[in-house]
């Protein structure tokens, strides 16, 4: 169900402050300038997005407006922007409609994809056009992605906390396209761009309560009061707990969010609160089927489809934000504003693992021994006695601590050919992390329990700071009434310095890393007439290297990933070179098209490469990679009748050659060979019938084409081995379609009631493969000083939930 452009609403202190000074008219008709009134008093949004009104309430032409950067500015009608930006109001993404917000965003905007890696819905892989903003560390991110004009991505990895998002509150989220500089580091493929409500455009109280499948509890409460002299409150919260659909998979959290603030006359200004806190479950892969001989056997997922390979794997993450806005406006056509923030965060994981030296000695040791204890396999590197001795599993904990200042100030101002924005941010990271490792043994369902008085080593650590600068200009300038031209740069500086800790506690040498760019953007909009509008543009991005990335960047000092950060030599920034072309079609309200082309170029990509002779890696700049690919999106309102569709087409390759480390492999990259985890194919379909004057159902598919599995890119399910034939699998994660149901009925004005049914035919389905080595074949332990027998190669998988339930309430007053 995509989207169409629609605004990411300023701050509504200003729309309300102008719209009471009546001064917002951009033209001289009457009508469209009632309709902008309107549209500042409420923020436009996608009526597709909605179920069909009763009656046309769209009696007026739309102004639909996108911000041109996250800090408050200038909108600038969307039909003039050489981008594509996807909007949707924070409605849209109650229970009625949706999980969450990763549920709503891969099911309805187009190019959007959710990887269940975790097994979480709060802990979410995302991608969009092939770039991700994902809660895993270690990934590439390359979405930035921002609360209120607060960049969110942490400073640790850029990982993003699905979880510590405040979802009862927000009024707006707009996937933002292309490499814009105006969105600041890190938005290579895009950005996420969020705003929350006010008491100003929210008064009153919402409650939204639902239960359902995996014994899955979930309240949203929020409230808003406007007061007279233009004084304005608003608070939201979330509660979550759910046992889960898989084994040992429960989780739960807890956010609040608080806005208070005054809108007057040519100021505004607003106080906010965020504090969050959650315990979740992410038991992430289970091996679907291992190799036998040439051919494979079926492994836990296809035995249990519940199953999980070892646990526990929990994150407790706490999170507290408070923020200052305030706006001033010098005449009409002129404002300024300044942000203020401070963002604590903490974040404590347990994870058990198979110990890395009983992985390798299971794998090695698969002929056995000999009478008196010996290997009789070779390269086993293990006696009978030393291999019993191994612990096989092992308790894995880390503990992080981050917390970012920040400070901003932006300017707007609207000539009569010109719209200009401009700002300047300035942010500062503190954190320190550290990861301990207890050795300890199986119970009989995979559960890793740490050996009594075995002690709890440190693994590494890490001390450190990150400084960002970066100061933007935007200018959308009308060259003729039909033609227009947007043109923006940013110039960004950082500098980050890490103190590493090592395993005995010492510590290295302090290393401070300094990147500076300066990034242009150019596009151009022609309008056709007929509702048709042609665009295309060029924009540059860069992304600079995490304290993860650059604590292992030392090919001589390997590490494993999560487990420690070793060294830390100098990584060069990524810059993405972003080109995008498109074709825009609105002949009236009911029908809208648009079609996109896009080629992005990664230049010194940061990839986990193989270090040499080990089964370990490290972060290291590869060459090039490109993610190019057609986004093509349609609404149409037939009567009580909205249908929605999107198509995307995505090809993500390597564009040099190197060696990834995956898991245990080592994957020799061609340039064209495909990534993993990206499908080519992308369908989206969805409708919404207004079948009575309170009743409306609806309906969406999401079918996603087959995808390489991560380690089998080469199509190879093992490293070739000296005078042996290559071990062939095409063991890629298989294409699916779900068909997800929804009902609300309206009783009145106060109350509704819902129903939505998730993976309505029960289609079993996986999101992601990586290829690895499974010391539970079957389920059972290999334990070769026992009798032979080795670790398998197996394809692990993310397994799609199951069909599920969930029925809610709503009350309005």
């Amino acid at each position: 169900m995509p989207a169409n452009p629609f605004p990411a609403p300023q701050p509504q202190a200003i729309h309300h402050a102008r719209a009471r000074r009546g001064k917002r008219c951009r033209r001289a008709a009457t009508a469209i300038a009632m309709a902008a009134a309107v549209l500042a008093q409420r923020p436009a949004v996608a009526q597709w997005d909605t179920a069909a009104p009763t009656q046309d309430s769209a009696v007026l032409p739309e102004v639909l407006v996108v911000a041109a950067a996250p800090l408050p500015g200038i909108g600038v009608d969307s039909s003039l922007v050489p981008y594509t930006v996807q909007t949707v109001r924070g409605a849209d993404l109650n229970g009625t409609r949706a999980s969450n917000l990763a549920d709503y965003l891969g099911r309805n905007l187009a190019g959007v994809n959710v990887n269940d890696i975790q097994g979480s819905p709060f802990q979410s892989d995302i991608t969009y056009r092939g770039y991700r903003a994902s809660s895993i560390a270690g990934v590439p991110q390359g979405l930035s992605v921002y609360l209120d004009g607060i960049r969110i991505n942490e400073p640790f990895g850029d990982v993003i906390s699905w979880d510590m998002i405040p979802e009862a509150a927000l009024e707006s989220v707009s996937m933002v396209s292309s490499a814009n500089p105006a969105y600041g580091l890190n938005s290579l493929g895009g950005a996420l761009a969020m705003t929350t409500r006010s008491g100003l455009d929210s008064p009153g109280f919402t409650a939204d309560l639902s239960y359902g499948s995996g014994n899955r509890k979930r309240a949203d409460l929020s409230g808003g009061v406007r007061g007279e002299g233009g004084w304005h409150a608003f608070a939201a919260g979330t509660l979550f707990q759910e046992h889960g659909w898989r084994d040992d998979s429960s989780g739960q959290l807890g956010n609040v969010f608080a806005k208070a603030g005054y809108a007057g006359e040519t100021d505004s200004f607003d106080v906010s609160l965020l504090h969050g806190r959650s315990t979740l479950t992410g038991n992430g892969l289970v091996p679907a089927y291992h190799a036998s001989g040439n051919g494979t056997e079926p492994d836990l997922y296809q035995l249990n489809r519940r199953a999980v390979y070892t646990y526990p794997d929990q994150t407790r993450n706490q999170l507290t934000q408070v923020a200052v806005n305030g706006r001033h406006w010098f005449d009409d056509k002129t404002s300024a504003a300044a942000l203020a923030y401070v963002r604590t965060s903490r974040r404590d994981t347990t994870s058990g693992d198979v110990n890395p030296d009983y992985e390798a000695y299971a794998q090695a040791c698969e002929d056995g021994f000999n009478a008196d204890g010996s290997p009789r396999g070779d390269g086993c590197g293990f006696t009978r006695a030393e291999g019993a001795a191994l612990h096989p599993a092992v308790v894995n904990t880390s503990h992080m601590r981050q917390q970012t200042v920040g400070v901003a100030l932006s300017l707007a101002r609207e000539t009569g050919h010109h719209v200009l924005n401009a700002g300047i941010s300035l942010d500062r990271s503190r954190l320190t992390y550290s990861q301990y490792a207890q050795p300890g043994s199986f119970t009989d369902d995979r559960g890793a329990v740490a050996d009594a008085g075995a002690p709890n080593s440190l693994v590494s650590g890490v001390s450190g700071n990150a400084r960002t600068f970066g100061i933007y200009l935007s200018d959308t300038w009308t060259l003729t009434p039909s033609t227009f031209l947007t043109a923006s740069a940013r110039w960004n500086l950082a500098t980050v310095s890490n103190t590493l800790q090592n395993s005995d506690g010492s510590e290295q040498a302090r290393e401070s890393f300094t990147y500076r760019r300066l990034n242009p953007a150019l596009g151009l909009v022609q309008k056709l007439g007929g509702g048709v509008s042609v665009f295309g543009g060029y924009a540059q991005n860069n992304r600079v290297p995490t304290v993860l990335e650059l604590g292992c960047a030392d090919p001589t000092q390997p590490c494993r990933l999560p487990a420690g950060l070793q060294a830390d030599p100098y990584l060069k920034q990524v810059v993405s070179h972003a080109y995008e072309t498109g074709v825009r079609w609105r002949p009236g309200k009911d029908t809208d098209l648009t079609a996109t082309l896009y080629r992005i170029d990664n230049h010194d990509d940061i990839l986990f490469l193989r270090a040499p002779n080990t089964q370990m890696g490290y972060f290291a700049n590869f060459d090039r990679t490109r993610n190019q690919g057609l986004d093509l999106t349609a609404r149409q309102r037939i009567g009580a009748v909205t249908l929605r569709f999107a198509y995307s087409y995505l090809q993500a390759t390597y564009q040099a050659t190197g060696q990834l480390a995956v898991g245990e492999r080592t994957i020799n990259v061609h340039p064209g060979m495909r990534m993993a985890g990206l499908p080519r194919h992308t369908l989206k379909f969805g409708a919404d019938w207004q079948a009575l004057a309170g009743l409306t159902l609806g309906a969406d598919l999401v079918a996603v084409s087959d995808s390489a599995a991560s380690g089998n890119e080469d199509g190879l399910r093992g490293d070739p081995q000296p005078d042996q034939p290559p071990k062939a699998a095409n063991w890629h994660v298989p294409g699916y379609a779900t068909v997800n149901l929804r009902a609300v009925y309206q009783f009145n004005k106060h109350f509704e009631v819902y129903a939505r049914v998730a993976n309505l035919l029960d289609r079993r389905y996986e999101t992601y493969g990586q290829v690895a080595n499974n010391v539970f074949p079957g389920g059972t332990l290999v334990q070769p000083h026992v009798a032979p027998g080795d670790s398998a190669t197996a394809l692990f998988v993310a397994p799609g939930a199951p069909r599920s339930v969930w029925l809610g309430v709503v009350y309005r007053m």
